[in-house]
């Protein structure tokens, strides 16, 4: 009988659930969304309240995607165009108070995608009023996402515990910064952060970048 490798301490059972979730949440908020879709193009639903409901499908749905890479499963052998990165950053960020530009060229180790997913979304957390994010690779090994805007929030618990200063537990919605965590030490690899009152930026250093 051959021998059974899995055990739940061996997998990240935290991303196997939320690529779980992604999945069985965006096969129902499709079938909406077309037919939404169908609706609108039959002229049976042009109506501002109808445009509302649309908007908030396409948002909703950016979401699932982003959030499937930032805080689902990523195997070894998988990878992600840059044409895929962009387009899911687009949708997400393309009509708020926060742009981003994804400055990494051809396709990317799933890993890597999450990574940098994740750091876009520590980088958003201190950026309550909005602003620019860019992300990008200035040498082999290093992954680095600058954030720049009117206000930074500096008292973030995710920030404390990325600079190292702070054991003091995270809200649930600062949660992306303990993945980012757990996603350096899985892959090896040193977050550095810096701080002043119009930026932050956190890096990534190791040699599986």
């Amino acid at each position: 009988m051959d021998q059974i490798v899995f055990s739940p301490n061996s997998q990240d059972l935290s991303a196997l659930v939320a690529s779980r979730l992604c999945h069985d949440l965006g096969n129902p908020l499709g079938a909406v969304s077309n037919g939404v879709e169908l609706l609108q193009m039959s002229g049976m639903a042009n109506s501002p309240e109808m445009a509302l409901i649309a908007d908030a499908l396409r948002d909703t749905e950016a979401r699932l995607r982003f959030f499937r890479i930032a805080y689902g499963a990523a195997r070894p052998d998988q990878h992600i165009s840059e044409r895929e990165a962009r387009n899911i950053l687009s949708q997400m960020y393309g009509a708020g108070r926060l742009t981003v530009d994804w400055l990494l060229t051809g396709d990317l180790p799933r890993h890597h995608v999450k990574s940098a997913f994740l750091m876009i979304a520590c980088a958003e957390a201190a950026l309550p009023m909005g602003g620019h994010i860019t992300i990008a690779q200035p040498e082999r090994g290093t992954l680095t996402v600058g954030a720049d805007g009117p206000r930074i929030l500096h008292d973030l618990s995710g920030l404390a515990w990325l600079g190292g200063a702070s054991h003091s537990t995270p809200s649930p919605r600062e949660v992306q910064f303990l993945m980012l965590l757990k996603e350096a030490a899985d892959i090896g690899a040193e977050i550095s952060l810096s701080l002043s009152d119009t930026r932050v930026q956190i890096s990534l250093q190791g040699s599986q970048l």
